[in-house]
């Protein structure tokens, strides 16, 4: 069943299918079909929230291909004001805004899912979807990536479960939830000796196999964090 607060994104999923696909000849009609977006990117430039994220690569670690098209990655940087070079981006405006528009699949899915699907949300406490207000068009008091960026630094505060040292690098990982049930919050983020920075936050279902699987190996930077 439909619940209200996935109203607003259920009735925007034809404008962000339209706006993917446009993505790939036309960024810039692409982002006036969602124009809350643009507006949330245009504040959080303002405010330098893209400044807590690190660089991440756009091409997939699973599948080796870009999950964004080239020409939307330079379109949104430079409505970020920010420097990129490709496939390198920052984290917060790619994976927050930019997977809105990818149409690439992956064995996990549409990366758009996670801000779509309430399971994220509802593992952090949030009580609206992420990106509900800004699918719906205009200018939001906080935004996605604001929102994004608070719960994700909370989880790594409360419930950091591995820390790793790459190198010179130092990078925490946090699981947890504030639901009773579904899926839990992945939280990951790394220092270079300069202050953490964020790199990705996503969905899990079982911590134990996550866990098992990243104890199994060396530590490396992980989740397309650029080397």
């Amino acid at each position: 069943m439909t619940t209200p607060d996935e109203q607003p994104v259920k009735s925007s999923t034809d404008h962000v299918d339209a706006a993917a696909r446009r993505a790939i000849d036309d960024p810039s009609a692409a982002l006036a079909l969602l124009p809350g977006v643009a507006a949330s990117i245009r504040q959080d430039a303002a405010g330098g929230l893209f400044d807590a994220w690190e660089l991440s690569s756009v091409v997939d670690e699973n599948t080796r291909e870009p999950v964004v098209p080239e020409a939307l990655f330079h379109h949104l940087h430079a409505a970020a004001g920010l420097d990129a070079t490709w496939p390198a981006g920052n984290a917060g405006l790619v994976h927050v805004y930019g997977y809105l528009f990818s149409l690439a699949e992956t064995p996990y899915g549409l990366k758009r899912e996670r801000w779509l699907d309430a399971g994220l949300a509802a593992a952090y406490g949030e009580r609206t979807l992420f990106h509900a207000e800004a699918l719906i068009g205009g200018a939001v008091s906080v935004t996605p990536l604001a929102r994004i960026t608070d719960a994700a630094r909370a989880l790594l505060a409360e419930h950091t479960v591995r820390e790793e040292r790459i190198g010179p690098v130092r990078a925490r990982i946090a699981i947890g939830r504030r639901s009773a049930s579904g899926p839990f919050a992945l939280a990951y983020a790394i220092d270079r000796g300069a202050g953490e920075r964020l790199v990705t936050t996503f969905p899990i279902s079982t911590p134990a196999e996550t866990l098992a699987a990243i104890d199994a190996g060396p530590p490396r930077l992980r989740w397309n964090a650029v080397e």
